[in-house]
């Protein structure tokens, strides 16, 4: 990375870090402007290895034309570069267990079960001299070194020569210490060998375990690596350590090389992490990028690219150059590919082989009202910022399809959760049957549980199923997309029909005692907005407050797109009569048994509508001073959408560090992985902030976190889906509106 963008992201993160810590600096104005600046976007290529092969490298190095070269228990393989196969080096009958593989400006060494190997000009020769096994080579200036139970062994250019070097038997790794002599890991302690003597470091004063797998010069500091962590040593003496608190995250510590831009990666049985000159540092673990937690070993070739030998194959982590504008059309291009499904539904896609995105199939979700909201409001953006016919079309499409969720149904007003062609024959909540046996468990379960046996109902025309029984979520996303289209997308005719269709779904809400009521005739599960049970039914007070809140602004959206005055009546009585801004002024109070974060998103999605659409001066000063406090809460999430949210809502510029670090971060692989952190030394599982949730005792960066969607706990540990790649509106939808602020330039 050039030396402009390390600056770039170490002020970003000294911002973020200062904000966290302690007040801002007194004269130190946080950034409002961010001009779009080239980075480097980190990904991974995998490259399994053949079916019939052990899996399971242990080392790997990279020759001076960019071929890759693998040991594993089966033998040696190679890659050519720019090829994907992996061949066998050695004859048939010379493969088997094989345990180190170096290259120099000449030639590729290897080690096997039967000796050493040399591969020069395109030539295999089996070296005599070096009694096998030998575990361990090193390349030096006086030659290359073998090192093994039998010994040690040094070939200067003519023939093998056994040195009297007094090491123990279990070599794990060595290195040249350049004036030649060798650091030596082994299971029993270090090594320092020299022409004149054999230094043994196995206390505690000088290690942090005896049980040494890889060594690696740091300038003039040694640092060892094993069981425990990473020691340093410099001049023969301890001068620091690395230990889970500092970064590192397992103490099964395997393997370390120094990159040629100078930092030190770190194979460990979770993933790898890099520590820069500065003490800073990163992780990267998760089948997101790398083949397997466990890493074996690293080899860098002449780009800089990090090949990493793991447990299940070999992953190379690479660097393109990116802008957010670039990411963005990356981001674009891979949801009008795979997820986009008919009649215009932005949602996720199916992957019939985990992890391969070179098929998918559409796939329904239950909340892909609320995601094609968020679609709709990022295409209005989109079309704010450039005018372009292909956003007013697709914003068109999206909105279309939302209204089409209405119409299908025909019920005035109710509108459905998704659909899906008829001819589907796998859908996700297949209707089932309730028996008395499994009502009466579910009821005494949750007193509020709504058994809906017909989930999925076959339109008028025969053409869809439409699922039923809509939740909250679905009515804010979709009254969040309204907005935007109506306020930066439709014309005068268009904006007609937005004010019509938002009415009508309100209409229902108050002709039914403010609930979404099914084709059954009762409320759904979770569409109640109610005085009588928001106020009056102790089970409804966990929702008391965020749905008093929703309602209001979906009252607040109906008078301002249609200016009848019943709305506003309606939305005053409910101020003063059933104290719904005091339930919302309780927000922030949630009792911690009822706080899930999903709710924190809901609120978000009102924001805009009771901030921008209130002329009141009272009650635009609540809302002002409501989410003024919100936010507070909220600035640990490093939220983009949030942020730029609050931005918009109150006409301020903050948050911008944060805002941009994530959008920077965010990994371009899509794919559902499980990111398991509770394997993890570095960091706590703890309870908080919500706490009937498994989650992470610090915010990771989104590179190391679940495929973001954003109602879902960003500090949450939970398990991945590999057949499903996630659509990134997640990410286009901030970075448009941080384009409409002119906060991203």
């Amino acid at each position: 990375m050039k030396s402009g963008q390390w600056i770039l992201l170490a002020v970003l993160i000294l911002l973020i870090s200062c904000r966290k810590s302690q007040p801002p600096l007194a004269g130190f104005a946080e950034p409002t402007v961010y001009s779009d600046t080239a980075f480097l976007q980190e990904y991974q290529e995998a490259f399994p290895l053949n079916r019939d092969e052990d899996h399971n490298v242990r080392s790997i190095a990279i020759d001076r034309h960019d071929n890759v070269w693998i040991a594993t228990r089966t033998g040696v393989f190679r890659k050519n570069h720019g090829e994907r196969s992996w061949l066998p080096v050695l004859p048939k009958e010379e493969q088997g267990p094989s345990f180190d593989v170096k290259a120099d400006q000449q030639s590729v060494w290897f080690s096997t079960w039967s000796g050493v190997y040399q591969f020069k000009d395109n030539n295999l020769h089996k070296m005599t001299g070096a009694k096998a096994p030998v575990s361990s080579l090193c390349i030096a200036a006086e030659g290359v070194y073998a090192l093994g139970p039998a010994g040690v062994w040094l070939f200067s250019g003519e023939k093998w020569e056994q040195k009297d070097f007094h090491v123990a038997r279990s070599v794990r790794d060595v290195i040249s210490d350049n004036n030649g002599g060798l650091w030596v890991g082994t299971d029993v302690g270090l090594y320092h060998c020299t022409t004149d003597s054999t230094m043994h470091f196995v206390s505690h004063e000088d290690i942090i375990s005896a049980y040494i797998r890889g060594v690696a010069l740091n300038g003039r500091e040694l640092w060892a690596v094993g069981l425990g962590g990473v020691s340093k040593l410099n001049g023969h003496k301890k001068t620091g350590q690395l230990l889970p608190e500092d970064g590192v995250p397992s103490i099964n510590v395997n393997c370390i090389q120094q990159s040629p831009d100078g930092i030190m990666w770190i194979g460990t049985d979770v993933g790898v992490v890099r520590y820069l000159r500065d003490g800073s540092h990163s992780l990267l673990f998760s089948r997101r990028w790398l083949m397997d937690d466990k890493v074996n070993d690293i080899a860098f070739d002449s780009k800089g690219n990090a090949w990493i030998a793991t447990a299940n194959g070999v992953s190379a982590l690479k660097k393109k150059t990116m802008t957010l504008a670039s990411k963005q059309n990356y981001f674009y291009d891979v949801l009008m590919r795979r997820h986009i499904r008919e009649p215009w539904i932005a949602g996720q896609c199916r992957l019939p082989v985990a992890g391969d995105t070179a098929q998918w199939e559409p796939e329904d979700d239950d909340n892909d009202g609320e995601y094609g909201g968020n679609y709709l409001a990022m295409e209005s953006f989109r079309y704010a910022v450039t005018k372009s016919e292909d956003a007013k079309i697709k914003a068109g499409r999206a909105f279309r399809f939302l209204k089409f969720l209405q119409e299908v149904t025909n019920k005035d007003g109710f509108f459905a959760r998704t659909i899906v062609p008829s001819e589907w024959e796998n859908v996700h909540d297949n209707n089932r049957e309730y028996s008395q046996r499994d009502l009466a468990d579910a009821l005494v379960k949750e007193p509020r549980f709504k058994p809906v046996a017909t989930r999925w109902h076959k339109s008028a025309d025969g053409n869809w199923l439409w699922k039923g029984d809509t939740s909250s979520d679905e009515i804010c996303g979709h009254m969040f997309g309204y907005y935007f289209y109506y306020e930066f997308v439709a014309d005068t005719d268009e904006k007609k029909i937005v004010a019509d269709h938002v009415a009508r779904i309100v209409d229902h809400l108050i002709q039914n005692d403010y609930t979404l009521t099914d084709i059954d005739g009762s409320s759904t599960r979770w569409g109640v907005w109610s005085p009588d049970r928001l106020n009056r039914d102790p089970e409804w007070s966990p929702d008391r407050n965020l749905n008093s809140m929703e309602l209001l602004g979906f009252l607040k959206l109906a008078y301002y797109m249609t200016s009848l005055d019943k709305y506003q009546q309606k939305y005053l009585s409910l101020i003063k009569e059933e104290h719904y801004l005091e339930n919302m002024s309780n927000i922030p109070k949630q009792n911690s048994a009822w706080f899930v974060y999903y709710d924190v998103i809901l609120a978000a999605y009102a924001y805009p509508v009771l901030l921008r659409c209130e002329k009141d001066p009272e009650l635009l000063k609540f809302y002002e001073d409501h989410i003024d406090k919100w936010m507070e809460t909220r600035k640990a999430d490093n939220n983009p959408l949030i942020n730029f949210i609050y931005c918009y809502s109150r006409n301020k510029k903050v948050e911008l560090p944060s805002s941009v670090g994530l959008l920077m971060d965010t990994p371009l692989d899509l794919i559902d992985w499980t990111i398991d952190h509770s394997k993890r030394e570095d960091i706590d599982i703890v309870r908080a902030p919500v706490l009937d949730d498994l989650q992470v005792s610090v915010l990771q960066p989104a590179s190391i976190r679940s495929t973001i969607r954003w109602d879902k706990n960003p500090w949450g540990v939970s398990p991945g889906n590999h057949n499903m790649e996630r659509e990134p509106v997640f990410w286009l939808l901030p970075y448009w509106m941080g384009k409409y602020l002119g906060m991203i330039r």
